[in-house]
């Protein structure tokens, strides 16, 4: 395949990770992984698709199927030797620094080209320049959740799958408050809707991590790390944990001890890829409801490096481990739609993986 680009991109308060591959969908994960993960709103396209469903069906190039997602830097030369990070190449840094010269200060950018057939070459501008990650800080997350079910099943990845696929929690208060909805297929009417997350819904693991990266969701963030928490503490007990034990579990430990797991269980495995808590860490909950149970502490930030060193890991199995790295991969396979950079017309025939954050606000200017 051709064109093969990765970037990540920090603008003006908003954090962007992106990379593009030809042939892309509109949904994140694909259609035909209903039957591995048992995420519903995949069967509700697989049925559109075989015309159970009316609806609107993918662009041709939506129907990339599980097999065909790869690891692209994974056991190759061109993998190990970025090992050790490269200096910039001249033709490509001077490309970049040709794009800034009326831009706000603030814009800042990594870029790593590893297409087929020809040598790694790399340009940034302010690279370790620290901004509010926002939603980007979701990816720490599903870093964190995946490093404790690695730990639970350590040579187990089809256990790890069976865990998140048939364990289901509540939201409860964790959840809330977050404007952005979430779909419910109900595979009996064969209908969809989508709607914010309340207290009582409950999905499956996968399920919640899926709306974490698909949709951006809050409430599902905080879930998800919520459950990694538990993971990490329960161990091999955490399979059969109750809702009660669990709560019971945040209410007896004291917040500056839930504090400090917290931001262990999300930022250790970044430091283990080598990130630096400079570049990139998470400090806080991402919805009032988690912070209540949770205090924030130490602060979030992130960097184009820091990005780039993570994108750089998962393409090469590293990101907990091989299987871990190309499941996470395959979940960030486009979100419920694109936005930003990722909405552009050029690239709607392209695979593309996607994660944003958005914390920022205009400024009045006169005139």
């Amino acid at each position: 395949m051709d064109n093969h680009r990765c970037f990540y991109r920090l603008t003006a308060g908003i954090l962007l990770f992106l990379m593009v591959w030809p042939f892309a969908f509109v949904q994140a994960y694909p259609i035909d992984g209903y039957l591995l993960t048992g995420i519903r709103r995949l069967l509700y396209w697989e049925r559109i698709l075989d015309g159970t469903i009316k609806g609107t069906a993918p662009i041709a190039g939506a129907l990339k199927k599980v097999e065909d997602i790869h690891l692209n830097l994974l056991n190759t030369p061109k993998g190990d030797s970025l090992a050790t990070w490269p200096a910039a190449d001249p033709a490509l840094q001077k490309a970049v620094n040709n794009l800034f010269p009326y831009l706000n200060e603030s814009y800042s950018i990594t870029l790593l080209d590893i297409s087929p057939g020809k040598p790694v070459r790399y340009a940034a501008r302010q690279e370790d320049r620290g901004f509010q990650p926002g939603s980007v800080g979701k990816l720490a997350v599903i870093t964190g959740f995946f490093c404790e079910l690695q730990n639970i099943f350590p040579d187990d990845f089809e256990a790890r799958r069976e865990l998140m696929k048939s364990k289901s929690v509540r939201a409860g208060q964790w959840a809330l408050y977050d404007e952005h909805t979430v779909p419910f297929f109900n595979p009996e009417t064969n209908r969809l809707v989508k709607r914010t997350v309340q207290a009582g819904d409950v999905f499956t693991l996968y399920e919640w991590v899926d709306h974490m990266v698909s949709v951006s969701n809050n409430g599902a963030a905080s879930v998800v790390w919520r459950e990694a928490i538990l993971m990490h503490v329960f161990g091999e007990q955490y399979p059969d944990l109750t809702e009660e034990a669990a709560e019971a579990y945040f209410k007896d430990t004291s917040k500056s001890e839930l504090a400090d797991l917290a931001n262990a269980v999300v930022n250790d495995p970044l430091r283990a890829l080598g990130i630096t808590e400079d570049e990139w860490r998470l400090g806080q909950l991402f919805t009032r409801g988690g912070t209540n149970r949770i205090p924030p502490k130490g602060g979030s930030i992130g960097t184009p490096l820091g990005l780039m060193k993570w994108m750089v890991a998962l393409e090469r199995g590293l990101v907990i481990d091989t299987v871990s790295s190309l499941e996470i991969k395959r979940l960030l396979y486009m979100t419920d739609r694109r936005i930003r950079y990722a909405s552009s017309a050029s690239l709607k025939e392209a695979a593309v993986y996607f994660k944003s954050g958005s914390l920022y606000q205009c400024k009045p200017e006169e005139g």
